[in-house]
């Protein structure tokens, strides 16, 4: 059972002893490590500890997290979305990553524009944030297509560089 479904994919909860594998792949890829930054998991365990202390935590405390992100007609595991409570940042962050075999399919598009619709429908979240480096370009357009606006540059707590920041507008 996930936490919701889009045309092509489900979205559900990392879970310990099923998903550390597929973390411990995606948190490697040249892109997560260049984009998004180094998590330091270079085991299973440390796969099943940053899915219990990462996203199984956040479900805890804020009711939400990074799903992992499945076609739904296989169940594969391609990718993560979800939202984020980030230091810096007045509201969730709207986060994703994929594995590069199912990158430029519209999945980001489709996990991150229905995780918007989920957080305004069954969160009662009306503003969403996101951050991106800015040369990644291809997030950039992912926000834009799900209706972010770029509203600057920001320096969020324990970084150096600079983030695109992006928000939702009512």
């Amino acid at each position: 059972m996930g936490i919701f479904e889009t045309d092509r994919l489900t979205l559900r909860e990392l879970v310990v002893g099923r998903d550390e594998d597929f973390i411990l792949d995606l948190l490697n890829t040249e892109g997560f490590l260049k984009f998004i930054g180094d998590r330091g998991v270079r085991d299973l365990a440390g796969a099943r500890d940053y899915i219990a202390n990462g996203p199984g935590k956040s479900y805890v405390e804020n009711g939400f997290g990074l799903w992992a992100v499945e076609l739904t007609a296989s169940g594969e595991r391609i990718g993560l979305c979800g939202l984020v409570r980030r230091d810096g940042l007045d509201h969730p962050d709207i986060g994703y990553a994929f594995l590069p075999a199912h990158e430029g399919q519209g999945y980001a598009v489709e996990a991150a524009g229905g995780t918007l619709a989920h957080a305004r429908s069954h969160l009662g979240l009306k503003t969403l944030c996101a951050v991106t480096t800015p040369e990644n370009a291809a997030s950039r357009r992912v926000l834009e297509k799900i209706g972010l606006t770029y509203r600057g540059l920001i320096t969020l707590p324990g970084r150096d560089d600079e983030s695109t920041y992006y928000e939702t507008v009512d």
